[in-house]
């Protein structure tokens, strides 16, 4: 049993508590699902379980916490580690070792455990998690998603009695995702270990869920207190909820459906008559025009890791004003189509153009004038005392040309860049001591401010809740609306069929397809959203569709 009491907790430096007055009792064998908004403290309480917090972060600590009768304010992390295995929010950030197996055993040596013991749990969870293939190569050689994987490996080798996930599936593709949760959910119900994960894609892993504890977000004035309850009252009830829920609250299902299988029979009813609905009527960003100029374009591009071709022969075009979605499993290749662009990733063979001009020749630094690029780290590009001083940074590394045209003031630049992303609050903030959802808009706000016609976004949605996708899919649509082209690697569905003019699905380094949005996403086992899902045939990817289609206001 874990019992948070009365616990108050502000990091060093900060005014306000990232924790107030929090008390919670975790049962043993429990599933509790962690949600809330990007800095309403959901990684603050996680850190709670281990001792992280207050022994690694400092800060000022009040109340008590225990986990099986140990007070973490009298035993360190590692004394916690037999009883809490954790995933940090960026796995790469926990890695020591630097081949995957030895990474899986380096927790259990630690815990000395016999050799005949760790044999076995390497290999079991090698196969629950589906990397057995990953076992010699280097952590540094993975995709993000794949280093995910491994990092969720490693804390389960331990089997601890509680697993502690701070968004373990942000980085994995659909099928990848469902793989680790429904092992979660195996440990859970089998061997009763405790898990406790936050998550901001609730549609991924509310069905699994034994309760939902929302910590809201954060006030000036006196704090709201946490909802904690079964995972359909707490959806009833909480502001921001998936697409299937947020149907069902408007229609008035009842009782509330967590799955799609459950939601299928209200579906049914709502929309009996398939064939009265025009498909494709309204959904989404419409088609562009095939005037709309090219603004980059990949020749036969073929991009090789030592014997690994990451892409192969692949040839594609983004036109001015697109929105284009990359999707695919983990490493297909999305993230090296996206250095390409940058040239960051030279191609062994092919050809990379921007503006109608060939890359090779050019340095990244002059390319970064034209291409704004957002890593799947965005702390890799955050370097300044303060957020304000990260956008300013950025405009001082525009051109000759670029500076003329700006010189509307770049403070003013830096006020409404920091304005349409939701952070102007953090404009004095330390970039790299952020939540990650927090860490994320700054650094596409980083990127944002110098007006590249080319940004790069790669899972521009990892830490962030439902409200700042909202936002996001609606200034990336602005963006686009003003010329601009996006080009974004996601795993993300439901943004990309808020977003996305089209979708781009990769497998093994090659184009499988690419067509508008509503063809690639409606029509996918795997890649549909939970409304396509719902309403198989109609066209409608988004809340926002159905309803317009079920004539609801």
């Amino acid at each position: 049993m874990i019992t948070i009491d009365q616990v108050t907790y502000s990091y060093p430096g900060s005014s306000a508590p990232a924790l107030c007055d929090l008390s919670l009792t975790i049962a043993e064998g429990e599933f509790l699902l962690v949600a809330g908004p990007s800095g309403a403290g959901k990684s603050s309480m996680l850190r709670l379980l281990n001792g992280l917090v207050p022994h690694f972060y400092g800060g000022r600590f009040a109340g008590r916490v225990q986990v099986w009768g140990r007070d973490t304010l009298q035993h360190q992390p590692r004394a916690m580690a037999d009883l809490v295995g954790f995933v940090f929010q960026d796995p790469e950030s926990q890695f020591v070792v630097d081949v995957v197996e030895d990474e899986i055993v380096f927790g259990m040596e630690n815990l000395a455990l016999p050799q005949t013991i760790m044999r076995r749990r390497a290999e079991e969870v090698l196969d629950q998690l589906a990397i057995a293939h990953l076992r010699r190569r280097r952590v540094s050689s993975l995709s993000g998603g794949e280093r995910q994987r491994v990092a969720i490996a490693a804390a389960l080798a331990a089997q601890p009695r509680a697993l502690v996930l701070d968004e373990p599936t942000s980085q994995l593709d659909p099928h990848g995702a469902e793989e680790v949760l429904t092992a979660l959910q195996k440990l859970n119900a089998d061997l009763g270990i405790t898990v406790v994960l936050c998550e901001h894609r609730l549609e991924r892993v509310v069905q699994y869920a034994d309760r939902v504890l929302y910590l809201p977000p954060p006030s000036e004035g006196a704090p709201a207190r946490p909802v904690i309850g079964p995972p359909r009252e707490v959806l009833a009830s909480i502001p921001l909820v998936p697409p299937l829920q947020g149907l069902g609250r408007a229609l008035g299902w009842q009782p509330l459906p967590l799955s799609i299988k459950e939601g299928r029979a209200f579906a049914r009813q709502a929309w009996p008559q398939p064939a009265a609905i025009a498909p494709r009527a309204e959904v989404g960003p419409q088609t562009l025009p095939a005037s709309r100029p090219t603004i980059a374009r990949l020749r036969d591009v073929t991009v090789r890791y030592g014997d690994h071709e990451a892409l192969y022969r692949l040839s594609l075009e983004v036109r001015s004003g697109e929105l284009l979605a990359l999707m695919g499993r983990n490493g297909s290749g999305k993230s090296t189509l996206l250095k390409g662009l940058i040239g960051l990733a030279r191609p062994d063979e092919g050809r990379v153009e921007v503006t109608g001009r060939d890359i090779a020749p050019v340095p990244v630094e002059q390319l970064a004038r034209q291409v704004g690029y957002v890593p799947q780290d965005p702390r890799s590009i955050l370097y300044h005392d303060s957020l304000r001083a990260e956008l300013a940074f950025t405009l001082r590394g525009r051109g000759p040309r670029e500076q003329a045209a700006g010189r509307d003031g770049d403070g003013a630049a830096v006020e409404r860049t920091l304005d349409a992303l939701g952070i102007s609050h953090l404009a004095d903030a330390y970039p790299r001591a952020l939540s990650g959802g927090e860490a994320q808009r700054a650094a596409m706000a980083a990127i944002m401010v110098g007006d590249p016609p080319l940004l790069l976004l790669d899972e521009p949605t990892r830490g962030l809740d439902y409200g700042a996708k909202l936002g996001l899919a609606r200034l990336l649509r602005g963006l686009c609306a003003q010329g601009r082209a996006v080009v974004m690697a996601t795993h993300d569905v439901e943004l990309a069929a808020a977003c996305a003019d089209r979708v781009a699905l990769l497998g093994d380094g090659e184009l499988v397809v690419v067509g508008p949005a509503p063809d690639v996403l409606g029509e996918s086992l795997f890649l549909s959203s939970q409304i396509a899902k719902l309403f198989p045939g109609s066209g409608w990817l988004t809340l926002e569709a159905a309803l317009r289609g079920l004539s609801i206001r």
